[in-house]
């Protein structure tokens, strides 16, 4: 017998000692080991969920204040720090969504000009509308469709999405026109309609219908969804970091067809007890056991959503600079970096080693809401950039109760704006200070816009005061006793910042 196939009758692991008597495992063992198996696939379940964990506290957040599906929030007045969102921004105009398909598709025409996605309840990418998006940033009709249907579709006039949910969460964003969100808004409310979609209205051709192969209907009617001003408003959409992580997604799996997920998770989710169909009513014992596992769960996943784990490829400007971005890892779908594209146009993907990045995976969503390829795709003059720094030059975490300062060099790489808003560590949501918009950046609304110096560069600071001489659009107050981390937003990013010829500084201590 090869020396690598007995088990050792005895072995002293890191749960204790573990008995194999003639090679069978002793009632003792084999108890400790399904214990320490539940703790591990507890451990997997939590880290593989964040994001379905993430949308349906989005959505039971928006149910709080009275936003039902298919009914939008809109935040004339921007976001601030009473809206705990992950990571949510200060410088565009919000209409956020869950849009329901149980009853049958769902139509929903999307206003011109606009940056926005449809993602299915497990924050994976179904379509772009908008800008990146097949209409082109004119506005179009985009009909999205629920698992399991087969009922008839148009020939025609719609932009056709397939959901593996039920549910969609549809993010959009409206840049401003001038210092003002008043057209924004005006634009939103005049163009965004959500109506069920009428089967054999129109799409569908009488020349279809008279050759069998379609049924005539009514027309639908266009209908203007209810929307909710949130600007102000003690809004929490903060998933749980205890044991209610595991509650919110047994709701979300009894809420969809057992096809929604992966088989691979939804084993993990079967292996502590969340199987779609049947209730989930953990023992003491098995509570306390998954209890625990999420304490470290948790734990692992908000320290690679700060950046500190040891590099998996999240740093942006190579392992000198602290600014980092989980998406270039992996890509939008955490599989390969995003394509590179040639000067003549050509796209040049990279190949794929078959691996999912699930660091890059539970960084992003523990950190993050919403994802596209726009997000990290090269191209430039489109979409949107993000660079997170969560320490300072010297690999300090960033403390509320220091002054801090960031230099960025003239000629910041976007064709829109750019800017950089504080969130604090705990909730990865905008930091709550008596500043309401805790933002630097070039737009001068909501807050205003940074100064630049002479030779054209931009130095922002941050602690609990602001310097003297410091102009008021270069300064974001943070709180002492709370760590903070920023986000660098570029739209419509340039060419600098794909070749990484322009490149900003590191967050600097001051004193």
């Amino acid at each position: 017998m090869p020396s690598f196939v007995p088990t050792p009758e005895t072995i002293d692991s890191k749960i204790g000692r573990l008995e194999f008597p003639g090679g069978y495992p002793s009632d003792e063992t084999a108890q400790k080991l399904a214990d320490e198996m539940l703790y591990v696939h507890g451990v997997s379940a939590y880290t593989n969920t964040i994001q379905g964990a993430s949308l349906w506290a989005i959505r039971k957040g928006f149910a709080d204040i009275g936003v039902k599906d298919n009914e939008f929030i809109v935040s004339p007045e921007m976001m601030d720090g009473r809206a705990l969102f992950l990571t949510a921004n200060m410088d565009t105009y919000y209409f956020w969504s869950n849009i329901n398909l149980k009853d049958g598709p769902i139509v929903v025409e999307t206003p011109p000009g606009v940056l926005g996605i449809f993602d299915d309840f497990w924050f994976r990418w179904i379509s772009d509308f908008g800008l990146p998006g097949p209409d082109r940033g004119k506005g179009g009709r985009y009909l999205l469709v629920p698992p399991g249907y087969t009922g008839e579709l148009p020939e025609g006039g719609y932009f056709i999405n397939h959901s593996r949910t039920n549910l969609v969460t549809m993010i959009g964003r409206m840049f401003l026109e001038g210092n003002s969100t008043e057209i924004s808004e005006k634009v939103v409310k005049e163009n965004l309609k959500v109506y069920p979609y009428a089967e054999g209205g129109e799409g569908t051709s009488i020349g279809s219908y008279l050759q069998g192969g379609a049924r005539l209907g009514k027309m639908a009617e266009p209908k203007a969804p209810r929307m909710v001003d949130v600007s102000g408003i003690s809004i929490n959409t903060l998933p749980p970091a205890d044991f209610g992580h595991f509650e919110y997604v047994n709701a979300l799996v009894q809420s969809e067809p057992a096809s929604a997920l992966d088989p691979e998770i939804a084993g993990q989710l079967a292996a502590i007890g969340i199987v779609k169909g049947k209730p989930f009513k953990p023992d003491a014992k098995t509570r306390a056991i998954l209890e625990k596992s999420v304490q470290v769960a948790n734990a692992a996943s908000r320290t690679a959503a700060s950046g500190a784990m040891p590099n998996y490829g999240f740093r942006y400007y190579g392992e000198k600079s602290a600014w980092w971005n989980p998406l270039f890892d992996g890509g939008y779908q955490f599989m390969t970096p995003p394509p590179e594209i040639a000067a003549d146009g050509a796209v040049k993907p990279y190949p794929s080693d078959g691996a999912r990045k699930l660091a890059a995976r539970t960084s992003f969503f523990y950190l993050a809401t919403g994802i596209t390829p726009a997000m990290v795709m090269r191209l430039t003059n489109i979409g949107s950039q993000y660079i997170v720094a969560s320490v300072d030059a010297d690999g300090n975490p960033l403390d509320g109760a220091k002054t801090y300062k960031l230099v960025l060099p003239r000629n910041p790489p976007h064709a829109r704006f750019w800017s950089t808003t504080v969130y604090d560590n705990q909730t990865r949501s905008i930091i709550q200070t008596d500043q309401r918009y805790p933002r630097a950046g070039s737009q001068s609304y909501p807050s205003p816009a940074a100064e630049a110096a002479g030779n054209g560069t931009i130095t922002l600071y941050f602690g609990p005061d602001k310097p003297n001489g410091v102009a008021e659009g270069n300064f974001v107050k943070t709180i002492p006793g709370r760590g903070w981390f920023q986000i660098l937003r570029f739209y419509s990013p340039t060419k600098p910042f794909f070749d990484k010829s322009w490149q900003p500084g590191e967050v600097e201590l001051v004193n």
